[in-house]
């Protein structure tokens, strides 16, 4: 069931950014060993969104990893935490959610998170179930842990202090919360991103001083969104969710810039790092052509959350939609709102024109299609359905799709 230490450490350092500290995992890992008992890995997430997206599947990755070790994860839904909301990286207090918000959205979480993870291996847990009982005594005691010097030490907290930005004395309670669920269910190590690091080293310091040995910090990379610049976001539209279609995930990876495609690779794969690193080394030095290969990326994804004959259908039609007809591969993706939109308007709001008279000259002219067929009527008016591409003249595209 177990492989040797140096084994798992091994598995256990692939693609992460921090390790604290390498020497307690070691001894965590050889006492797994030696008493035949899974090390329990703990992963938190607040459901304040309904749906996942693949920047969420780094850390579920690396966590079904370690689950093929051996391991035992913790998968802790925040339904009493998301009612805070996590303050990391945030330049402002971020709205609490109300409590159907939060269970409506906890209603997906493990259907979508055991897509990747071992239910047999999954203990799910919902931090409501201690946190909720808690007394003021008990968030009395559990504050006069903690300093204000302590907390303030978090960069996002010192830029928003020192710039004058509120901060709601219930943020500071969050770190607290969350490391408070460690010392519950007694974790031996913890996952999250760059960004929760702050976070994880105070479950660290609770776990101390209730007497428990110190969870092992493990943190992953936050990966950017189809923009390649800010970390993937809903509310960025720079997403790629696990419940979009495989016409839309395919395209959407296909929309990423070349420099992107080793994150991905690397990150959101699933492969062998073997297998991985040659793809990158052939990228860079030219053997592996970007198109083909990006091609190969979001067929895999696909099939990770479908199936392989549909990746292959998802390929077939990208392919007779854009490479067959001479379309790019790299073309913006533009969100509508509205379900119904008139043809002027769209144009406008996908900025393929300057002004509404030149989007209907455009039109008058045969100029502006929709998928392949012709637009003729500038009145026309459209109802939001499928993603389609919307052309406008011989060079602009725009991919639009219902938000």
């Amino acid at each position: 069931m177990f492989t040797s230490v140096q084994e798992q450490l091994q598995v256990f350092r692939e693609n992460i950014v921090d390790l604290i500290s390498e020497k307690e995992l070691a001894s965590k890992i050889e006492s797994s060993i030696q008493k035949k008992r899974p090390l329990r890995i703990k992963y938190g997430a607040d459901p304040s969104a309904p749906d996942l997206h693949l920047g969420h599947t780094v850390p579920l990755r690396k966590l079904r990893q370690l689950q093929d070790l051996g391991h035992l994860v913790v998968f802790i839904i925040g339904d009493f935490t998301a009612l805070v909301g996590d303050p990391s990286g945030k330049s402002e207090t971020r709205p609490m959610l109300s409590e159907d918000q939060v269970r409506e959205n906890a209603k997906t979480y493990q259907e979508q998170v055991f897509r990747i993870l071992d239910k047999k291996k999954t203990e799910v847990r919902y931090n409501s179930e201690w946190l909720g009982k808690m007394r003021p005594g008990d968030f009395l005691k559990l504050t006069a842990q903690y300093t204000v010097a302590r907390i303030l030490e978090r960069d996002d907290f010192s830029k928003r202090y020192k710039t004058g930005q509120p901060i709601a004395l219930v943020e500071f309670l969050y770190p607290l919360l969350q490391g408070h669920d460690s010392v519950v269910i007694a974790s031996d190590v913890e996952i999250g991103g760059t960004d929760q690091m702050f976070n994880l080293l105070v479950g660290r310091e609770l776990q101390k001083t209730d007497g428990q040995e110190p969870q092992v910090v493990m943190t992953l990379p936050l990966i950017e969104g189809t923009d390649g610049v800010q970390k993937m976001s809903k509310s960025l539209n720079n997403h790629i969710a696990l419940k979009d279609t495989p016409r839309e995930m395919f395209g959407k990876v296909m929309s990423i810039s070349d420099a992107m495609m080793e994150r991905y690779y690397r990150y959101v794969s699933a492969m062998p790092i073997k297998k991985v690193e040659d793809i990158v080394q052939g990228l860079k030095t030219g053997e592996l052509h970007p198109r083909e290969m990006k091609a190969q990326l979001a067929e895999r994804l696909v099939s990770l959350f479908y199936s392989e004959e549909t990746a292959r259908q998802a390929r077939q039609e990208f392919d007779e939609i854009f490479k067959n007809k001479g379309l790019p591969d790299e073309i913006p993706t533009i969100k509508i709102s509205q379900r119904t939109i008139d043809v002027v308007s769209l144009l406008m709001e996908a900025k393929l024109v300057a002004s509404k008279s030149e989007a209907r000259r455009l039109i008058e002219q045969g100029g502006v299609k929709i998928g392949h067929q012709k637009v003729s009527d500038s009145k026309a008016i459209l109802t939001m359905g499928e993603p389609f591409v919307l052309q406008c003249g011989k060079r602009k595209f725009a991919r639009i799709e219902p938000s």
